[in-house]
């Protein structure tokens, strides 16, 4: 008989390449997550992992085993969300990761908003610049940007025409002047971001004739945090190159001036992401709904 419990416990050592880090995550000992996946291997008369003392990966037979293991988590988790989903309110929990600074600038007032209107769902938010790995990590949905790259996950919609545009504060430009073309960003503060220890200080942009035109920038301030690399566009120490949701309110509030002239800032569509068809359970449909609806009305200004 093949506990449903052990089966949980084998999907996410698989996922994390640890006993220890799955038996943590489900707030058991690591000898406890060891003989859960002891057991199902003699259920099945299977070797499932290789282990060694530094390491812990699936045998050929793990990784052919793992796909019907997921299958039939994810069959139980739709039923039982189901079951508790059709009626006014929603409960379980729901694991939500989301960009730094639009997840704490914007994301959460809408979803304190969520919360209200579902009080008996938990929502456990994890916000940072750090990619989240809808397969590996332990997440429901994760709120990303840019284009969909891989084909095996779902991504749905949210903000499919953002994109990147170039702001300033007011004392900046009074004090340095406006950059009227994307060369004279050489001349300029910039505040570049950096992630996996990555500088990105080559900017891109769409020119007049629809073709991508890559502009290298410096500055002496760089963050792998989004939302500090507004802060300081903000407190005036250069120019940033942010999605247009980050920094709509900031523009809107005077905080921020949109620098604008014969180019575009790069797509960013914004989309919310889940592993498979599986995971979209009435409360990743109804927060979809409510973020797709929030989102509406807020595309970027169009070139000037």
């Amino acid at each position: 008989m093949i506990r449903l419990d052990d089966l949980a416990l084998f999907e996410r050592a698989a996922a994390l390449g640890s006993f220890s880090d799955a038996a943590r995550e489900a707030r058991l000992a690591p000898q406890q997550a060891s003989a859960a996946v002891g057991r199902l291997e003699r259920a099945l008369d299977l070797r499932l992992f290789a282990r060694s003392t530094r390491s812990l990966r699936l045998t050929a037979e793990g990784e052919r085993y793992l796909p019907y293991a997921q299958e039939a988590l994810a069959a139980l988790r739709e039923g039982r969300a189901r079951l508790h989903g059709d009626g006014a309110q929603l409960s379980g929990l729901l694991r939500i990761a989301a960009p730094s600074d639009f997840g704490r600038h914007v994301l959460l007032p809408w979803l304190r908003d969520f919360h209200r209107a579902h009080p008996r769902l938990v929502l456990r938010l994890s916000f940072s610049d750090r990619i989240a790995d809808v397969f590996r990590d332990p997440v429901d949905v994760a709120v990303r940007y840019g284009e969909p790259q891989d084909a095996s996950f779902v991504a749905l919609p949210l903000a499919p025409v953002n994109r990147r545009v170039l702001v300033a504060a007011p004392a900046y430009l009074a004090q340095r002047g406006r950059p009227a073309m994307l060369d004279d960003l050489a001349a300029h503060d910039c505040l570049p971001f950096l992630m996996r220890g990555r500088v990105y200080d080559r900017w891109v942009f769409i020119d007049a004739d629809g073709q991508k035109r890559p502009v290298d920038v410096h500055g002496p301030l760089q963050s792998d945090d989004a939302e500090i690399v507004r802060r300081l566009a903000v407190a005036g120490e250069g120019i940033a190159y942010k999605s247009w949701l980050d920094v709509r309110e900031d523009v809107l509030a005077g905080r921020l001036e949109l620098l604008q002239g014969p180019w575009q800032g790069e797509p960013v569509p914004l989309s919310l992401v889940t592993a498979h068809r599986r995971q979209f359970l009435p409360a990743v449909q109804r927060l979809h709904a409510l973020l797709r609806q929030r989102c509406d009305g807020l595309a970027p200004p169009t070139a000037g």
